[in-house]
C-alpha cells in the first residue's frame, strides 16, 4: 500500500512540473508551460511606433518572464 502511494504522488508530480516547450512567431520566443508554472523567453520584436511611444531604442524585447500558479513573480524584459 505505502509503495503505491508513493508511485501515484511521483506520477502526480511528474504531470505538474512537466513543461510543453512552445514557439511562438514574434521574434523568437520561447515559452514553457506547465500545470503549476510558465517561463517565457522572450525575444518580440515591436514596431517603429512602439518604440516611439515607450522610449525604446531597439527595435526589440528581450528578458524572462516567470509565472507560478498563475501570479508572475519574475520580469525582467527590456
Amino acid at each position: 500500500m505505502k509503495k503505491k502511494v508513493i508511485a501515484l504522488i511521483v506520477i502526480i508530480m511528474i504531470v505538474l512540473l512537466f513543461p510543453i516547450r512552445t514557439h511562438l512567431k514574434d521574434g523568437g520566443t520561447v515559452e514553457y508551460k506547465a500545470i503549476l508554472y510558465k517561463v517565457s523567453k522572450i525575444n518580440q520584436l515591436i514596431s517603429e511606433e512602439e518604440m516611439e511611444q515607450n522610449g525604446k531604442v531597439k527595435n526589440y524585447d528581450k528578458g524572462i518572464i516567470v509565472e507560478f500558479l498563475g501570479i508572475e513573480i519574475f520580469n525582467n524584459v527590456i
